[in-house]
């Protein structure tokens, strides 16, 4: 079976993060997966083959928005443009008609092996996958390039007004799941027989990935103990904890958030080189050389 093709659709304004190097360079180790990048940061060195950067001014990007959406779409704060994400594979459409598959991401994320984890087998079954139980997850979310899937957004009540006011309403991991979930704080008995009368749950997957450590989900033994290093090695993932497990990718929202903001910037040379090396560790105080 042939692996389906996938397009990543990331919009990013502003300035580039530090670690950009590395995850470019997890892109690169999934050689076969695009990615579409659209911003004003200007173009990276040493740009993967597989990922694309279409470099456009902010106020350009929220004007192909509205037009392609019909609504005034004008945000102050980027930041806003995660309540779009449902929306991105209507937006960019024509960007991609060659592909089986698009997917939503963020940049505060390294990627392991994600054909392993999205075997063609596995994407088969299914027109969207989420890498939370309960949740769309904002961070990574993976949808059929139908028509069908393309056009959901639209059964957000009143998108329009909340795409195009100023407010961040967390849409694409609050009214978009709720689209696929129906009651998903019941118990588990009592959700999934619910799940089985909607149409949009029965052709949806929502799996922990365990991704995003440190928050509150629990961790795969049901424990709030997580681990405390991450390690990418040659564009596979494991960790200290689950020791030889892979994970499609690390998320370190939470680090970056709360503990980061506490030790000293590296150098841009330094991340360059550190990119450059087949193994690299992630903790609390950031990356560093495997030792």
């Amino acid at each position: 079976m042939n692996a389906p093709s996938i397009c990543f659709i990331i919009p990013y304004f502003g300035k580039w993060p530090f670690w950009l190097p590395l995850f470019l360079e997890s892109c690169r180790h999934n050689p076969d997966i695009n990615w579409l990048i659209f911003t004003d940061c200007g173009v990276p060195e040493n740009l993967p083959k597989n990922v694309l950067i279409e470099e456009i001014g902010y106020a350009d990007y929220c004007a192909l928005v509205g037009e392609k959406l019909n609504i005034k779409f004008s945000p102050r704060d980027a930041y806003k443009l995660c309540d779009i994400k449902p929306a991105l594979g209507h937006i960019h459409q024509d960007s991609l008609k060659h592909f089986d598959f698009w997917a939503w991401g963020d940049l505060d994320l390294v990627y392991g092996d994600l054909r392993a984890y999205y075997t063609p087998e596995r994407l088969a079954r299914h027109d969207l996958y989420s890498t939370h139980a309960r949740r769309v997850s904002g961070h990574l979310c993976l949808i059929r390039n139908t028509e069908r899937m393309r056009q959901a957004f639209r059964k957000i009540p009143r998108w329009e007004q909340r795409f195009a006011d100023q407010a961040h309403h967390a849409l694409d991991e609050g009214a978009f799941t709720r689209i696929f979930l129906w009651r998903k704080n019941f118990p588990p008995l009592l959700f999934n027989l619910v799940g089985k009368f909607n149409p949009w749950r029965r052709r949806s997957e929502f799996i922990e990935a365990y991704s995003t450590p440190n928050g509150c989900i629990a961790w795969t033994d049901r424990s709030f103990d997580f681990p405390r290093q991450w390690f990418w090695t040659q564009g596979r993932v494991t960790n200290d904890l689950d020791k030889n497990r892979e994970f499609p990718y690390f998320h370190f929202a939470i680090w970056k958030r709360d503990t980061w903001p506490q030790h000293a910037i590296p150098c841009p040379q330094e991340i360059a080189q550190l990119a450059a090396r087949p193994a690299w560790l992630i903790d609390e105080k950031g990356f560093h050389e495997c030792p």
